[in-house]
């Protein structure tokens, strides 16, 4: 008898009947999948794992707590069969034979009427791997062949062609890129940028990604557009508007996440008052990654249960500053300074003014997660002079409180460079 391969379909089985039988791994495994399809899931089976338990606790599926009876498959449309017992699998699926039903076997996959695919999701694009030979059906070759395409398709490294047509309005995404070492995005930003048109990039955003797009893609940097009568935000803006409005894909490629002083719900106010659709991709922000990477946690049990990020970009002095500084000064957690280089020297004087110490130990680590890394340590006292001595430059993280004194045995302490995870 020649052996054909199998048929693959997909199964709308929304409001339809679907009985698993046994409530074991095999069925932990399956089972949120069938509960996200929408069936109506009954389980028959006189014990479970606790994570099937508390499906049917949940309401989420119907636990019959028995064993297989004849008849249990009786319109059921789909079947999953996973007892520990042989002789009720083999009579549960020459049932669902006898009665057409699909019935899958986790035993004996020559028995069964149906095989289940390696499957993974992407993007609204469910991918499913079956092999063609039943006798050489080994689930981790195909497993790895959905991941590899899953991967793919998140990473960007595997990307279909969006055909839009040219009086389509296109669309924006705002990414925040993270903080800087390219395999810090995220993996939906990773595929936006893979299906872009135009992108338009910060000058901290993770440069590195930028030399991967396709020829096709043409990409500004926000730093070099053309402002002339525009303010500089005014004029990123525009260049969003009017690309999304010729039909095409744009990403705004920034630094860290778009709303940590990212000034990313400007842009997306000015492109819903031009009636653009956009995304909003999170980033990983610098105030949390940046210390992680050179050794510091934000918090640390015993040492400090709150951490505050603030925006150094204006002196304490200066009467646009909304931060409070001498509430913050009383604070016993982790303070986070970004965009405070240049002006670090005053927001130590005025912390310390306001009571803080000053040998409280101070971290200042420069282009974080890139292999440019560098970590200098201070205290208020000297972070000032400290800055000057080793020539600390921007982009660079500050990191005020004591977890910066949390060290691992054998850490490295001042002026240390990063090690780059893909040199």
């Amino acid at each position: 008898m020649a052996v054909h391969p199998a048929y693959p379909v997909g199964l709308r089985l929304t409001g339809r009947r679907v009985v698993v039988l046994g409530g074991g791994q095999v069925a932990q495994r399956r089972l949120p999948a069938l509960i996200a399809a929408g069936a109506d899931v009954h389980l028959v089976s006189p014990s479970a794992t606790p994570s099937v338990e508390a499906m049917a606790t949940g309401g989420e599926i119907t636990w019959h707590r028995r064993r297989y009876e004849e008849g249990d498959l009786t319109g059921a449309w789909y079947a999953l069969i996973s007892t520990s017992d042989p002789e009720a699998n083999t009579l549960a699926s020459a049932e669902g034979e006898r009665d057409r039903v699909w019935c899958v076997r986790s035993d004996d996959a020559d028995e069964a009427t149906a095989w289940t695919p390696a499957t993974g999701h992407s993007a609204g694009v469910t991918v499913a791997v079956l092999t063609t030979d039943a006798k050489e059906r080994d689930p981790r070759h195909t497993a790895a062949i959905r991941d590899a395409v899953v991967e793919g398709l998140r990473d960007g490294t595997l990307v279909a062609p969006h055909h839009r047509s040219r009086a389509t309005t296109g669309a924006v995404s705002l990414v925040g890129g993270g903080p800087g070492d390219p395999d810090l995005i995220t993996v939906r930003g990773r595929r936006l940028l893979a299906e872009a048109d135009v992108v338009i990039a910060d000058r901290l955003g993770p440069r590195d990604l930028l030399a991967e797009l396709p020829p096709h893609v043409e990409v500004i940097d926000a730093a070099k557009i053309p402002y002339g009568r525009f303010m500089a935000q005014e004029a990123i803006n525009n260049a969003l508007i009017e690309h999304a409005k010729q039909g095409r894909s744009v990403v705004r490629l920034k630094g860290g996440d778009p709303y940590v002083f990212g000034r990313g719900m400007e842009e997306l106010q000015a492109l819903a008052e031009a009636g653009i659709p956009c995304t909003v991709v999170p980033g990983i922000s610098s105030s949390i990654s940046v210390p992680s990477a050179a050794g510091i946690p934000v918090t640390h049990r015993g040492v400090a249960h709150e951490f505050t990020v603030v925006s150094g970009h204006v002196a304490p002095d200066d009467e646009r500053s909304l931060v409070d500084w001498p509430a913050l000064a009383k604070l016993r957690g982790t303070l986070v300074i970004l965009m405070g280089v240049d002006k670090i020297g005053r927001i130590a004087e005025a912390l310390t003014a306001h009571g803080k110490p000053a040998d409280t130990p101070v971290a200042l680590i420069q282009e974080g997660t890139t292999a440019a890394q560098r970590r200098v340590d201070a205290t208020l006292a000297t972070v000032a002079e400290a800055v000057r001595t080793h020539e600390v430059k921007p982009p660079a993280v500050i990191v005020v409180g004591d977890v910066v004194a949390v060290r691992a045995p054998g850490a490295a302490g001042t002026d240390t460079p990063h090690e780059p995870r893909n040199p």
